[in-house]
């Protein structure tokens, strides 16, 4: 299970890591974004529902609450991927419970330490809160916000980089956080459908 799960991180993050580019590059999204020549990769169009004319006001969400949602549901991935390598690894927190598979970690961590689950859970829901508080104008396209900016930067680290690096740094977390939530989905797959992951297999993972 472990040589399956750093097989798939090296593998994932190879295959969305943002590749080197130079200086001579025009624009940052073509730096940063080659892939398809730094346009938005959409073939169906789904950014642009929105656009939709005799559509009910607000039925199809702005682009602005999808690259939200993406990146709030990406930065859990990578959280969760994290959660299950330290486990399987045999990391774990001194005194915290110990579960023998990381599918009922939750419920055997919320049985056996209610105290720690509950603070967490908190410090979960004010994170949330403060992302819901701006959904609906994410979801109409007015909001002021910065998609996946919590305000939470209290080291001052962004505003030591130049523009150039911190767009990079943006695409980075996007990519890997894509990475993180076909990784997730594929470990989901693999422990409810046996089989549906053959590389899994090939790597002896159960």
């Amino acid at each position: 299970m472990k040589l399956a799960l750093l097989s798939a991180l090296v593998s994932s993050v190879a295959a969305f890591a943002p590749a080197s580019t130079g200086k001579s590059a025009t624009s940052l999204n073509v730096a940063f974004n080659p892939e398809f020549g730094g346009e938005v990769f959409d073939p169906m169009g789904l950014g642009k529902m929105y656009e939709i004319k005799g559509a009910f006001p607000n039925m199809f969400p702005h682009p602005q609450y999808m690259e939200e949602s993406e990146i709030k549901h990406g930065r859990m991935a990578m959280l969760a991927w994290t959660g299950v390598w330290a486990t399987e690894s045999g990391l774990h927190f001194p005194g915290a419970p110990v579960a023998d598979d990381w599918t009922n970690a939750l419920g055997v961590w919320a049985r056996e330490d209610p105290g720690g689950f509950g603070i967490v859970l908190a410090l979960l829901c004010i994170a949330e809160g403060e992302g819901v508080s701006h959904a609906g104008d994410n979801f109409r396209g007015v909001s002021k916000k910065t998609p996946g900016d919590m305000g939470f930067d209290w080291m001052g680290m962004t505003k030591k980089l130049s523009a150039e690096k911190l767009e990079r740094y943006k695409t980075v977390e996007k990519k890997n956080g894509r990475a993180a939530m076909i990784a997730m989905a594929s470990l989901f797959a693999m422990k409810s459908i046996p089989g549906s992951v053959p590389i899994m297999d090939l790597l002896g993972a159960n």
